[in-house]
């Protein structure tokens, strides 16, 4: 099954179900629908579509990652950044990180691999999910990212991106 809408339903909170309570919750969005992006390059080769002149925007990448004792972490960078798996983990003093498996991601985000959000936090709270993001997303004016599915990307003030994480009591922890 892939991590585009036409399977949302089968998702433990849908996408259209997210954006509903987003919009109840008073944040506003700009939505946007295309193919469905599974790597940063495929994100690169439709953004132009998304860009709004002299907007300060944040364009994300996200890796759902365990440790040895089974932890699991959401970590949100700026997409271009590089990261060293090794590194991050020392520097957080997490110990060794590796990707968390298909399976895990649907149980402990309620996603699948291509969609992965920081807007799976809804989920991730509950379950234990520790957050981290990139601290350029402080200075953006908006960040862009997935609701949930591949095949859409919402444009959030940081504001309202903010609002969403008091809202679901989303714990943040920057990375410089």
């Amino acid at each position: 099954m892939d991590a585009s809408s036409a399977y949302q339903d089968t998702l433990p909170l849908s996408s259209d179900a997210l954006l509903t309570q987003m919009e109840d919750w008073g944040l506003a969005y700009r939505l946007h629908t295309h193919v469905p992006l599974r790597t940063v390059e495929d994100a690169k080769a439709v953004e132009d579509q998304f860009k709004v002149p002299g907007e300060n925007a944040l364009r994300v990448k996200n890796l759902y990652l365990r440790d040895k004792k089974k932890r699991n972490y959401l970590v949100t960078l700026e997409q271009s950044r590089e990261i060293d798996l090794k590194a991050l983990g020392a520097e957080l003093g997490l110990g060794n990180l590796s990707f968390g498996s298909a399976d895990r991601l649907l149980q402990n985000l309620g996603i699948r691999p291509g969609a992965v959000s920081p807007l799976a936090m809804i989920n991730g709270v509950q379950n234990g999910v520790r957050f981290f993001m990139d601290a350029a997303a402080q200075q953006a004016e908006v960040i862009y990212m997935h609701p949930l599915v591949n095949d859409r990307t919402v444009a959030l003030t940081r504001t309202d991106m903010m609002a969403f994480f008091d809202r679901i009591g989303c714990e943040i922890t920057w990375l410089p």
